[in-house]
């Protein structure tokens, strides 16, 4: 009876020692959140003189209108609004040249804990080269990533309509 009593308490010791075994699904880790990340548009457009086409200074805002009362964008930078996930706040800056994005900055995303900095390593270069790609247009969501994703989209949304692209 001792033996049994015995082995039953061994095999569960080993099985709450492997089943509370975390392993990382990839080989890069990071073991902080310090700094952002960044990507950037190596070849510039050329962008407008900062005037309108009928001499009157351009709106303060960073917009511009042409003799056609169009509005576009012009240079500066972007703030989108904080998206606020499951996991945590992100948000998204973006530096634009006209009508191009030349530059995407995270100012904030999920990273309370060593998961949430290993899918941000994994899907926020991704979502900033498509980005920058795509130019806004038609950007997809990062499959392991879905709420990072969803948070990365809403700012984007959010910058891109400030800049009025």
């Amino acid at each position: 009876m001792k033996r049994i009593v015995l082995w039953g308490l061994s095999t569960l010791s080993a099985l709450v020692a492997l089943l509370g075994y975390h392993t990382s699904t990839s080989s890069v880790m990071a073991t902080t959140s310090e700094g952002t990340f960044t990507g950037s548009l190596q070849a510039q457009t050329a962008s407008g003189s900062g005037t309108t086409t009928s001499g009157t200074p351009p709106p303060s805002d960073g917009t511009s209108t042409d003799s056609a009362g169009t509005t576009s964008a012009t240079s500066g930078t972007v703030t989108g609004d904080v998206a606020q996930t499951r996991w945590g706040p992100v948000q998204v800056q973006l530096e634009v040249s006209g009508p191009t994005i030349t530059n995407v900055t995270i100012l904030q995303y999920p990273d309370s804990n060593g998961r949430d900095i290993e899918i941000a390593n994994y899907s926020l270069p991704q979502l900033i080269q498509e980005t920058l790609d795509a130019q806004g247009d038609s950007i997809s969501m990062v499959s392991g990533a879905t709420y990072t994703s969803e948070g990365y989209l809403q700012s984007l949304q959010s910058a891109l309509d400030q800049a009025g692209l």
